[in-house]
């Protein structure tokens, strides 16, 4: 995220540095989201702030906008074969995102041991449950 040198007054600049299987993220990160667009074709006011628009991307992840899509051939899939979609989203994943190395070791970025934590509920296999801020 970039943030230029008229922003609350224009969108900041934001698009994925990972690739992202997603009806509206193209293969160079940009984002179809109308509060990234400036009137009269979107929706930035200067009254959004930038955890409003971390969470309307959050949401755009998890329930794509299928009247504006960047990546046509995605949404179809999307609509048409969700098994699909799912199997494809699940691969990029794995080759873009996952750190391997990072996720075979267990450990935390600041944290050297390699203490497992599973979740079940509200059970954590090692009795340290998670900070709530």
């Amino acid at each position: 995220m970039s943030s230029i040198y008229n922003y609350p007054f224009v969108p900041p600049n934001v698009r994925f540095i990972t690739p992202v299987y997603h009806p509206n993220i193209d293969d160079s990160g940009r984002i179809c989201l109308d509060a990234l667009k400036p009137p009269p074709q979107g929706s930035w006011k200067p009254s959004l702030n930038l955890s409003s628009i971390l969470m309307a991307i959050r949401l755009l992840l998890s329930e794509p906008n299928f009247n504006d899509p960047l990546m046509s051939e995605i949404a179809q899939e999307y609509q048409m074969n969700r098994a699909s979609f799912i199997t494809h989203a699940m691969e990029w994943t794995a080759k873009h995102a996952k750190n391997q190395s990072a996720i075979s070791s267990n450990t935390t970025p600041n944290n050297t041991s390699s203490t497992k934590r599973t979740a079940e509920g509200d059970n954590w296999t090692d009795n340290k449950k998670p900070k709530m801020f």
